[in-house]
């Protein structure tokens, strides 16, 4: 998938969360993101926002995560001494339950898939071709840990 197709599918991802019902509004991101905005007022009306925390696993997720809540106008933030992966966001939780969550958990599996593709392209080509996993060895139970004289429990370096 080039990056103009990636671009498209995720507006129309965009544009399925905001309730778009015909092929015009599909294509109008503006008004998908006006929507969804709308729906956050009204949610909150009846749902007042509170304080979430979310973690999200690498810093693809988290950049993908607070983009998607700064369109929404919630503002992403974190407290001194928490972990660059938590981001907080003050928010309704029907809105993050029925909108935010399930529509960045689906444009956060696209943008996975189209990264991981990338990633095994270039590996395979400037490096080795066989990009799967490491083989997984079936053996007995390792009893020994760390600080044991077995070199294969030392960690590397970094």
């Amino acid at each position: 998938m080039d990056e103009s197709a990636l671009i498209e599918r995720l507006r129309r991802i965009e544009a399925l969360h905001a309730g778009a019902t015909t092929d015009g509004e599909r294509l109008a991101a503006a008004e998908a993101k006006a929507r969804i905005q709308q729906r956050l007022r009204e949610v909150s009306m009846s749902d007042p926002a509170i304080e979430f925390r979310f973690t999200l696993a690498d810093g693809w997720s988290r950049k993908l995560f607070v983009a998607l809540c700064r369109r929404y106008e919630v503002a992403p933030y974190r407290y001194p001494g928490q972990r660059r992966t938590t981001v907080m966001a003050k928010v309704s939780r029907r809105f993050v339950e029925e909108t935010l969550w399930p529509e960045f958990e689906q444009l956060s599996s696209v943008l996975r898939k189209h990264l991981e593709e990338i990633t095994d392209r270039l590996i395979s080509t400037a490096v080795h071709e066989n990009v799967s996993e490491a083989d997984e060895v079936v053996g007995l139970p390792r009893l020994s840990g760390p600080g044991s004289d077995d070199p294969a429990d030392e960690e590397a370096p970094g």
